[in-house]
Formats: structure tokens, C-alpha cells, sequence
């Protein structure tokens, strides 16, 4: 079977009886087993993937499928599925088995996707290039040296060595940008509340959003508008209305777009996606587009500000994990007190434990107004100065990271140089607006650069269609 890189064709080729549900997944089980190596999924479902597949092919055949009929998508080792284990890429979880399916899932499954397997990831969504797994590292399939991104490194690589059509991953400060800008896919972080958090494993409650990952906008698009909309079980989801983003990608205006003067400045910027960058804006002022760069003073403060809440809400989110209810606990305790130490100590691994005591610092009674009361007043100055700049403009256009993927333990001995690949992501995560990575060619050694753009929130509509627009424009 040929190699499927949209969802459309997957459609067509199952209205010319060309294929079937059952031989799709099955053509994807083979690709999984062939690049095992990569190590992107931690469970495969095999069976009930093709169980799925059969269900699905009978309803096509009576003429009552989903609108996802054919799709088969991979979730990130964060979210629940019944039946089916979740455990964070953790340690401490180990064993644990969903009880119930997240509502991001569910919604999917009502249109008949079929989900093959969970994905490798950071444990818990924390790191930025895969190295944090307790399932170890995933590869980038274009350099296998290099790393796929984080957190949503199995997520990212699934679609990318064709182990799946789409996939869900989190994003919490970038971890489903950034590994779509280093695999060279589209990956999209919605409004904060569009899509329900029931069923997420938590890092940072009031930054975690459920993304996607596809190779094509239209597919991207497609998935979110499904996912999208309240949730009853989820009292921070949105009430407002989702729109049909796949069937309104038709872009016709004229746009205004800024560009921030401090990120294509930065000295961390490596040149080839500075000038990758540059030539797209250029590209937009020849069609006619207004371009005007732009200065956002607080750029030193995002990392900061995000480092400092994440951390804290990590901290208090991850009390729960204690060896008691479920997951892993010590064999080595000697009374109550030894159990909870030790349990914690060697579940959590090294970065998420560094997560935690930083979090439970800036929580303590001693330092909570310097530390977390200030970042919680710093995030209202840049989610005040982003949304300001997005009621001037329509967009905001950046690079989604400061440099291509780079090697494995290249910054796992420094953590403040692997917390800077967020430099460029964090922004959006802060103000909760909602940001996507498109693929902009590629570096010197042929590894994949992001372009990252950003709107004004519940305005995922109008950044999908642009989004479209711009890859037609650059392709």
C-alpha cells in the first residue's frame, strides 16, 4: 500500500474500494513493527485497533460511518483511554489502567477514528527534547542522532515516519510546536479551554491543552473541529461555538502581521531560520500583506513567569502520585513515612522531581509573594501586551524555535539551556491565545525548521485558513 499522507486520500481511496479500514491499519501496524527502533509507541493496539477497523469497514459499507472513518491517530502516553494503560511515561504510574476515556478521545471515536496505540513522551509533559521518558528516547526518523522535540516526541515522530495519520500530543509551554517544527509536520495548540483537559494526566493546569499533529492543515483542522466545544466534565472548557475549521481554509484578505524585532534578533537564533523567516515575510509584503515589525519588551520575562507557575502547579498536581491509591510503590519501606519518600524518590524521574522542589519553593509560605504572586502579575502584563498587539494586528508570526532539532545529551547536562528551546513557544502558552507550527524548509544538515504563528483567541478558524494560505505561499 502506498504511503498516506492526508486523511483526503485515505477518503478517496475508500470510496474507489481501492483499500479498507482493516488493510489501512494494517499497512500501519507493519510500518510500526518495521521502525520499532524509534521507539514512538510505548503500547500498540493492535487488536483492537483492527477490531475497530472491521466495525468501521461495515458501516461504510451501510453508508452511516463518521466523518472519521479511516483515520487512525495515536494519543500521547498523558491521556486516559479505557481499558488501555496511561502512565505518563512515569515510573510512578506504571500498571496504571484507565478507568474511564478522555472526553478529547471519546469525541474522535464518535466519528469512528481508530486509535492504534499510545506515544512516547517527557514524563509527565516535562522536557524538551524526549530524553525524560522512563520508556527511553525517541528518534527523529530524518536524523536518528538528533532529537524528535518535546514533550510530544513520540507524537510527533508517529506521524512522521508514517506509523499513523494524525496524533494528539499536550502542549503546555510548546511541547507540540516544537517537536512539529523539529520532525517538519503541523502542529497545532489551541485556545486555552477550546479543547476539555478531562482525561489528561496534569503538568500545569492552567496552561494544558490537547494539540494535533498532521502533515496537512485541512487534517489538522479536521481533528481539532471534532475535539473542540464544552465539556460538563471539564468546568474551565469553553461555551463557545466551534466552527467547521476544515471547510473555511479559504483565505482572500488582505492581513496585517507583526513580527516581534526581539525573537528575530536573539542571539540564539541560528541564522538559517532567521533568513527562513525573513523570506516569509518578504513573501507576504510582495502579495500585498502589511508587515510591520514590532517591540515586546517583556520577552526576558516569559521563560521566567512560565518556569515559575508550571512548576508550582506541577508541584502541587503531582502530590497525588504517593504509592498508596495506585502505580508503583517502594518495596523497600520500613513505615508510612519511608513509603511516600521512597515511592516518590524512585518513581519520579530526575526532571520532574527538579520540577517539583523548584515548584514547591516558590510555593512556600517564605517565598510565595516574591515568586509565584509575582509571576501571576507578570502574566497578566504579557497576556495583556499579547492580546493588545493581536487587536492591532491579525497575526503574529515568529520562529517556532530557536534552532533545528539538536543532538541527544547535547543540553541534557545544562536544564536553563534546554528551558530556553521554549523561548519562542512560551509566549502563547501565557496568554492562553492559540499558536501553530507550519514546516519552513530546511537547515544546512537538512533538518526541519518551524514557523510559528499566532492569533487572537477562538480565532482558530482564521489561523487555519492563513496557516493554509502560507504554505501554499512558501511551498
Amino acid at each position: 500500500m502506498e504511503k498516506f499522507i492526508s486523511f483526503d486520500e485515505i477518503k478517496k481511496s475508500l470510496e474507489k474500494k481501492e483499500t479498507d479500514c482493516r488493510s489501512i491499519v494494517q499497512h500501519y501496524l507493519k510500518n510500526i513493527q518495521t521502525k520499532a527502533h524509534l521507539n514512538a509507541f510505548v503500547e500498540v493496539y493492535e487488536h483492537s485497533a483492527l477490531e475497530q477497523a472491521d466495525l468501521i469497514d461495515q458501516k461504510l459499507v451501510m453508508g452511516n460511518a463518521g466523518k472519521l472513518a479511516g483515520m487512525v491517530i495515536g494519543i500521547k502516553d498523558v491521556l486516559c483511554y479505557t481499558g488501555h494503560e496511561a502512565n505518563a511515561s512515569s515510573k510512578i504510574l506504571k500498571g496504571f489502567e484507565s478507568q474511564f476515556t478522555a472526553t478529547a478521545i471519546q469525541r474522535l471515536l464518535d466519528e469512528d477514528a481508530i486509535i492504534i496505540g499510545r506515544l512516547n513522551c517527557d514524563e509527565f509533559g516535562m522536557g524538551s527534547s524526549n530524553e525524560n521518558s522512563t520508556h527511553g528516547n525517541v528518534l527523529n526518523a530524518i536524523d536518528e542522532s538528533r532529537v524528535p522535540g518535546g514533550s510530544s516526541g513520540g507524537s510527533a515522530v508517529a506521524v512522521q515516519a508514517n506509523l499513523c495519520t494524525t496524533s494528539l500530543g499536550t502542549d503546555t509551554g510548546g511541547s507540540v510546536r516544537q517537536p512539529a517544527a523539529f520532525t517538519g509536520l503541523v502542529g497545532m495548540k489551541p485556545t486555552y479551554s477550546r479543547v476539555s483537559r478531562w482525561g489528561l494526566i496534569a503538568y500545569a493546569s492552567s496552561f494544558d491543552c490537547i494539540g494535533v499533529f498532521s502533515h496537512t492543515v485541512k487534517d489538522n483542522a479536521l481533528v481539532m473541529e471534532i475535539m473542540a466545544g464544552h465539556d460538563e466534565f471539564d468546568s474551565t472548557s469553553s461555551r463557545k461555538s466551534v466552527l467547521s475549521y476544515s471547510q473555511l481554509l479559504h483565505f482572500d484578505k488582505k492581513a496585517k502581521v507583526a513580527y516581534l524585532k526581539e525573537t528575530l534578533e536573539s542571539p540564539a537564533l541560528q541564522p538559517e531560520i532567521k533568513a527562513n523567516t525573513l523570506a516569509v515575510l518578504e513573501k507576504l509584503k510582495s502579495e500585498g500583506h502589511t508587515v510591520e515589525e514590532v517591540n515586546f519588551p517583556l520577552l526576558d520575562f516569559v521563560l521566567p513567569t512560565y518556569y515559575i507557575l508550571t512548576t508550582a502547579e506541577a508541584s502541587s498536581n503531582l502530590s497525588r502520585f504517593d504509592g498508596v491509591k495506585y502505580g508503583y510503590r517502594t518495596p523497600n519501606a520500613h513505615n508510612l513515612e519511608s513509603m511516600y519518600k521512597l515511592t516518590r524518590s524512585e518513581g519520579f524521574g530526575e526532571e520532574v522531581k527538579r520540577r517539583i522542589m523548584l515548584g514547591t519553593f516558590v510555593l512556600s509560605a517564605s517565598y510565595h509573594d516574591a515568586y509565584f504572586t509575582k509571576a501571576q502579575k507578570v502574566r497578566r502584563l504579557i497576556k495583556d501586551f499579547t492580546e493588545n498587539l493581536l487587536n492591532d494586528f491579525d497575526y503574529i508570526i515568529m520562529p517556532t524555535t530557536p534552532s533545528t532539532a539538536f543532538k541527544f545529551g547535547e543540553h541534557s547536562g545544562d536544564p536553563v539551556a534546554m528551558y530556553l528551546e521554549d523561548l519562542f513557544t512560551v509566549q502563547a502558552s501565557v496568554s492562553g491565545v492559540p499558536s501553530i507550527s507550519l514546516p519552513n524548509g530546511k537547515d544546512e544538515q537538512g533538518m526541519p525548521i518551524g514557523l510559528q504563528v499566532i492569533c487572537n483567541s477562538f480565532k482558530e478558524a482564521e489561523l487555519y485558513a492563513f496557516s493554509n494560505y502560507l504554505i501554499e505561499l512558501t511551498s
